[in-house]
């Protein structure tokens, strides 16, 4: 027990802080760039592509479909070879594709490099939120903090998009200036993934430095094995009420990610105001770690889900029933500070319930129904705000599925004791 309440004595609590935040960069590239970085070329790709917004809301449908098959592939790929190579072969695709974006003008080929990024970003994604996990059990009183820094690192990906964008955009030749702004996010994935290197290196030691200790430690502990948490396997109906949740937060965040800022456009925001949201929101996400760290340690239930949910709600709604500049940046930063912390509180719930053997199964599964509500969003979002009612009746639309996932998350007990 000793070992899974302080950090190893060879990695200082300082250095495990760094490893949780150069690990981040792995969530930068998969969400804060890769998938979120599309809200602030959606608005300038339309007008020039005359797409509709069902057509503009597919490219994120299939980026999450592509999420999904990646989601689906991960664990599979988990058993040839460790999670450190799959998230640097993930961050070298992603950052592949997101450069080939620039290069087509037809839906079809775009539609394409979406699909295959969203694959390329689970691969990242879940592995980097196992190898999370896997830090913060060398120092659980603060696991939550370490949890939070690795999600967070979307925030970073976030607010640099927010500034890049915008400045290629004004600065790049006329016509399709958005191409070059692929091309520039894509050299931001390739640097991310160069620093991604040195946390992956140093995980793949400990786990040799573990597998060589084990012969002499595991005899020991071999009757709480038996007796605890590490004798436990994943069922899908154990965590049924928290799945059920989360699949409505992927239905209902990624709209708000999505069109919100094509609604502030369309209010009447200028550009500078819209760079100061969306980086707003980022550093919010950022942020997020420390806030909900306590939180996140304390419920082994769905509690911190359904809160989450409840307000990530509330941020979701306020641009659409009202276009006062305060409220729209309240939402934002509101948004920012809660909604990666509900991807983080589905892998603090693994965590608490179930031994470190069974958290990849759990984290995928996770990422499976996430992946499955990320198709439904988009499109009809983009659906609902081709009629009557716009972009303001979709987000009504997302809101309301958020908070039907809290209900649902609110269901969900502890499995059982997890110490």
């Amino acid at each position: 027990m000793p070992a899974a309440l302080h950090p190893s004595p060879s990695v200082s609590r300082t250095q495990l802080l760094w490893l949780a935040l150069a690990l981040s960069m792995g969530a930068a590239v998969s969400l804060g760039i890769t998938r979120f970085a599309y809200a602030l070329l959606l608005p300038p790709m339309r007008a020039d592509l005359g797409w509709s917004y069902t057509l503009a809301g597919a490219m994120n449908t299939v980026n999450a479909l592509g999420y999904l098959l990646g989601a689906l592939a991960t664990p599979l790929l988990l058993r040839r070879g460790p999670p450190g190579a799959l998230m640097l072969v993930g961050a070298v695709l992603a950052t592949l594709f997101m450069g080939l974006c620039g290069f087509f003008l037809e839906a079809a080929p775009l539609l394409l490099q979406r699909l295959l990024a969203g694959v390329a970003s689970a691969f990242m994604f879940i592995t980097g939120g196992l190898m999370a996990a896997r830090l913060g059990a060398l120092d659980a009183p603060r696991s939550g903090l370490l949890l939070g820094l690795y999600y967070g690192g979307t925030g970073w990906g976030i607010s640099l998009s927010a500034l890049l964008v915008p400045a290629v955009l004004q600065a790049a030749p006329q016509p399709h200036a958005w191409t070059w702004a692929w091309w520039a996010l894509a050299l931001a994935c390739g640097a991310a993934t160069a620093l991604l290197v040195w946390p992956v290196r140093v995980l793949r030691r400990m786990d040799v430095v573990a597998a060589a200790a084990a012969p002499s430690t595991s005899a020991p502990a071999s009757a709480a094995v038996v007796a605890g948490v590490a004798a436990r396997v994943f069922k899908v109906r154990d965590f049924a009420p928290a799945l059920a949740g989360y699949a409505m937060f992927g239905v209902g965040y990624i709209g708000y990610m999505t069109f919100v800022v094509a609604l502030l456009r369309a209010q009447g925001v200028g550009g500078g105001a819209v760079t100061l949201f969306y980086a707003l929101l980022g550093l919010a996400v950022v942020l997020s770690s420390r806030i909900w760290a306590g939180l996140l340690d304390r419920q082994r239930g769905g509690g911190a889900l359904a809160r989450l949910n409840a307000l990530l709600g509330l941020a979701t709604v306020l641009p659409a029933l009202t276009s006062a500049w305060p409220v729209a940046l309240a939402s934002g930063l509101l948004f920012g500070g809660v909604f990666l912390s509900v991807v983080a509180s589905t892998t603090a719930l693994v965590r608490h319930n179930l031994p470190a053997s069974q958290w990849a199964a759990g984290i995928s599964a996770f990422t499976i129904v996430f992946a499955a509500g990320q198709i439904v969003g988009p499109t009809v979002v983009g659906w609902i705000a081709d009629g009557p009612g716009g972009l303001a009746r979709g987000l009504v639309f997302s809101a309301a599925a958020l908070w039907l996932g809290a209900l649902l998350a609110a269901r969900q007990k502890p499995i059982g004791d997890a110490e």
